[in-house]
């Protein structure tokens, strides 16, 4: 079980405090950020709070002045010489916005995949529609697992976050039916990534399988249950995380909201 350090809900027409409510599983949807340091830092911001309002401008939920409203609850919820490195929840329905705020769960290196057969609804948007996934993941110790999401034989992406596949240092990563993050695309500007579809017959092939997102940074993958596949390398690893803790020492990249 999650435990939430921080739960506020808010009405969109006046801003008002109600009755916190986590709106999972409602007509909605959310994006969850790493907020770093005593400052306050939030990496990856602007692009969080813009990807967040596309995708509830294409559920035609969006609210007029919604960035400046979020933004401003997220001020008023951070503490000032607190540190942080937690993970910062913000979702939306067509009335409310709720924020929850929680430790973030630091990855262990002998991080394993379970596979499960499920694609998640309309899953090229960070949706609420997320019942089985929080059900499955609440049984495991997310510091050294995730679940590999399938369909068709087609791996598409974790519980939480993107899957990078690397064989004779080419990177791929599934292209269709999945959410590419905010962090996949910032990883995107830094090296080539290939999308393709990602068979679960072929997983022998790759030499290193990563997660990259907002909660995990950068993991690599030790192995995936029944032996389906295990790590033999973690060069690419390697480099990626060394560009990660770059990008967060790097403060003009960050967002310092208070």
């Amino acid at each position: 079980m999650v435990t939430l350090l921080l739960k506020k809900s808010y009405r969109h027409k006046d801003l008002k405090e109600i009755k916190f409510n986590d709106l999972w599983n409602s007509y909605g949807v959310f994006t969850t950020m790493r907020v770093i340091g005593k400052s306050a830092k939030i990496l990856f911001f602007k692009a969080h709070i813009d990807n967040l309002i596309k995708s509830l401008k294409k559920y035609k939920i969006y609210k007029k002045n919604l960035k400046k409203n979020i933004t401003d609850l997220i001020k008023i919820n951070l503490k000032k010489n607190k540190s942080y490195d937690h993970l910062l929840r913000v979702a939306s329905n067509n009335k409310i916005i709720s924020i929850s705020l929680r430790k973030r769960p630091k990855p262990k290196k002998n991080f394993k995949l379970k596979i499960i057969n499920y694609k998640r609804i309309d899953a090229k948007y960070k949706n609420l529609k997320y019942k089985k996934i929080l059900k499955i993941l609440s049984k495991l110790d997310t510091t050294n697992n995730d679940i590999a999401l399938y369909k068709n034989k087609k791996l598409l992406e974790t519980g939480t976050s993107n899957l990078l596949f690397v064989k004779k240092n080419k990177i791929f990563s599934p292209d269709r039916d999945c959410y590419k993050g905010t962090t996949i695309k910032f990883f995107s500007k830094k090296v080539k990534i290939n999308y393709t579809n990602v068979f679960l017959n072929n997983l022998n092939n790759f030499e290193e399988i990563l997660i990259v997102g907002s909660g995990k940074g950068v993991v690599s993958v030790s192995s995936i249950d029944k032996n389906i596949w295990k790590r033999k390398s973690i060069k690419l690893f390697n480099k990626l995380a060394k560009i990660y803790k770059s990008e967060i020492k790097n403060n003009s990249k960050l967002i310092n909201i208070i």
